[in-house]
């Protein structure tokens, strides 16, 4: 089974529009560096609730928690408990 991490970075590359391979970039990479949007914020934070069949809660919906792969991971961690 894939890790988190794994599974985060899949969706990025299906979702977030960004201009680097989201498997070449190190986990505290800055995703708004490399082209993460607000729109695009949007839909991760959609395919990502789909893909974990989990509600990430509003207090978690913030830049800091999409900032990088390692955030995300952190926040979906967080959620799946």
């Amino acid at each position: 089974m894939s890790s988190t991490s794994d599974r985060v970075r899949s969706v990025l590359k299906q979702h977030a529009k960004l201009s680097v391979d989201a498997g070449a970039l190190a986990d505290h990479d800055d995703l708004y560096a490399v082209g993460l949007s607000s729109f695009s914020t949007v839909q991760l934070m959609l395919a990502l609730e789909e893909e974990f069949n989990i509600e990430i809660p509003d207090k978690m919906l913030n830049r800091r928690s999409f900032e990088s792969v390692a955030a995300i991971t952190n926040v979906v961690d967080t959620v799946v408990g």
